[in-house]
């Protein structure tokens, strides 16, 4: 991959005191460990967020999972075999009717539950710590960064820095992804399968109709037109070689039927063929946000405003609240380096915003990270006057896509993460729906299918998914040593630093940190040192 001399530089802040919560609102009973990033490299991301952490904007997070409140668990989806639900289905078709007919439905959607994925309470964890560090000769505040995140009703919220949400969508007049430069991306997309898991619709268990009520119980049970037309042409068929001279029952090919339910990929739903001039026209544009490119720089008053009237209309936060610089360090800034990579995707790796302009003005936003193996959802923020389009679902079905024709540049990108799985509360189950995914076990740092994880949910807040008993982290620390540090703008081991420092009572501090990032990390990673 990339990048010259990048590499990532971090101060580590612990983690000892305990936080209002975004989901359960505990005053303190939100944990976790924190630490600055003043730069990062994609790779070293991708390896902490499969670790457990997560950023909001420079600021990186793991919580502590058998410790916290409501455990927060990093949940991925695989993209190429994504099938969209009938939920899925339904949001995609009303943005739909909307470009298409204009009908903007009368449910408020996102509002009501159904907001955007990585809405967790991002900002508490911010806002609670007790910190101002001086950073490589740079004063700045780490706290104050504004109330939980959590717009989207049906993410709930991470406690703390969270993630932001899903940006990446083009509505089914969009067939391309306009990127900085102007360019063209065509939409294409693996056909995917059918989802291995199912999710359960909230229908009730069948019952018996009182008499004079219901189905009659003595007529056969109805069928969709769909099967019924199936089975003509099966009967069809049958009598068809019954009355050539051959048994069907014999017959080389058995009235084998032909492939009718294919499920169509999510593609087909989002480029559904709409009139040739369409009411309304949505356009995605993907816009680096670190370092800004020209065109993040042109719109950037426009965004803010969108995220303003997101604040005080969803988080109703006073209008003096939502300021530029909170903007800014949230959801613009980033420790992210830009890469470019021969094999990467075309628009390189780092941070990005989606943004979505319908008949030529700013509706959404999503910020993502593009890394090496996934697209990350960090954040979403809308105009109110769309939220009964589902924007957030609509966002995130978005990002699959945009994950799947990603995948295509860059065949390791094939996951979509969207954040944190909250099984302890009830808005963020949702996350769950966007299936085949996986959730990362705590203690081994390996990803288990979410259909294996969710019985152990159920029985306890926190759990160990990998079955193995004997399994453990590959990655534990095991030589302190050799873990870098940066002082006095020398890079040196620790073991070296500790020389050097002779008396020094930090390292009980390094230690904990090493080992929450992992020998390989804490090999290649530099923790600052005053």
């Amino acid at each position: 991959m990339a990048a010259g001399s990048s590499c990532t530089i971090v101060e580590y802040f612990g983690g000892d005191d305990g936080y209002r919560c975004g989901y359960c609102k505990n005053e303190k009973g939100n944990f976790s460990h924190g630490m600055w990033s003043h730069a990062m490299t994609v790779q070293d991301y991708q390896d902490l967020i499969d670790r457990g952490w997560r950023r909001s904007g420079k600021y990186v997070y793991k919580p502590i999972m058998n410790k916290t409140c409501c455990p927060q668990y990093t949940i991925r989806c695989h993209a190429l075999n994504f099938q969209p639900s009938k939920t899925h289905k339904k949001i995609l078709k009303k943005m739909s009717k909307f470009l298409s007919k204009g009908e903007m439905p009368t449910e408020q959607g996102d509002a009501l539950g159904l907001l955007s994925l990585n809405h967790d309470p991002l900002f508490s964890v911010h806002r609670c710590l007790p910190v101002h560090s001086k950073r490589l000769g740079e004063s700045t505040e780490v706290s104050n960064l504004g109330e939980p995140m959590d717009s989207l009703c049906e993410e709930g919220g991470l406690h703390g820095p969270a993630k932001v949400c899903h940006p990446e969508v083009a509505s089914p007049v969009v067939t391309a992804i306009l990127t900085e430069e102007g360019d063209t991306t065509p939409v294409e997309f693996e056909t995917a399968r059918k989802d291995p898991v199912s999710v359960p619709d909230g229908r009730g268990p069948e019952s018996t109709p009182k008499p004079g009520v219901g189905a009659d119980p003595g007529r056969p049970l109805c069928r969709k037109a769909k099967e019924l037309r199936k089975a003509r042409r099966l009967q069809k068929e049958q009598k068809r070689q019954v009355g050539g001279g051959v048994p069907a029952s014999v017959t080389s090919n058995p009235a084998t039927p032909v492939q009718l339910n294919q499920p169509k990929a999510l593609e087909e739903f989002i480029n559904e063929s709409l009139p040739d001039s369409p009411l309304h026209h949505l356009e995605v544009r993907l816009v680096r946000s670190n370092p800004p490119s020209s065109q993040f720089k042109a719109s950037f008053d426009a965004s803010y405003q969108v995220y303003k009237l997101y604040q005080m209309a969803i988080h109703h936060d006073p209008p003096d609240k939502p300021t530029e610089s909170q903007f800014r360090r949230f959801l613009c800034d980033s420790p992210l380096e830009m890469e470019m990579s021969p094999d990467g995707p075309a628009a390189g790796y780092g941070s990005f915003h989606q943004q979505y302009w319908l008949d030529g003005r700013i509706v959404a936003v999503g910020v993502v990270d593009v890394l090496p193996t996934c697209v990350s959802s960090v954040y979403l923020y809308y105009h109110p006057d769309f939220a009964s389009l589902s924007l957030g679902s609509y966002s995130a079905l978005r990002e699959v896509a945009f994950t799947r024709q990603l995948q295509k540049q860059s065949p390791k990108l094939c996951f979509y993460y969207l954040g944190f799985y909250i099984h302890s509360c009830n808005k963020m189950r949702y996350k769950g729906q966007y299936q085949p995914s996986d959730l990362l076990c705590p203690e081994t740092y390996v990803f288990v299918p979410i259909e294996r994880c969710i019985p152990s949910l159920e029985q306890t807040h926190y759990a160990r998914f990998n079955q193995d008993p004997d399994a453990g982290d590959t990655h534990v620390l095991k030589d302190l040593g050799r873990a870098l540090v940066l002082y006095r703008r020398t890079v040196m081991p620790y073991a070296a630093y500790a020389r050097k420092r002779k008396g020094s009572n930090d390292e009980m501090e390094v230690a904990q940190y090493a080992g929450l990032v992992g020998q390989v990390c804490a090999e290649r990673i530099l923790l600052y040192r005053a």
